[in-house]
């Protein structure tokens, strides 16, 4: 882990670190503040996140209760 003041004066042994495949983790007044990855590492995490994310349509039909409300409100308007 790297200080922001040491980061910041070593910051091509910092890069060097995460281009050979380890996050570089930065703290900012003793507190964890950024991680350093590579581009390569970044993208496999971004594309990893959207492949597990269904569309807005599926996260709304899997609420919890879904289904039975849809019915109960249909059940009311035929009324």
């Amino acid at each position: 882990m790297w200080s922001l003041r040491d980061a910041r004066n070593r910051f091509s042994a910092v890069v060097d670190a995460a281009l050979a495949g380890t996050p570089q983790e930065v703290t900012r007044h003793g507190k964890p503040a950024v991680v350093v990855l590579s581009a390569a590492q970044y993208r496999h995490l971004l594309a990893d996140a959207q492949a597990g994310r269904g569309s807005f349509v599926d996260h709304l039909l899997a609420f919890p209760g879904l289904e039975e409300r849809v019915g109960d409100e249909r059940d009311e308007d035929s009324l």
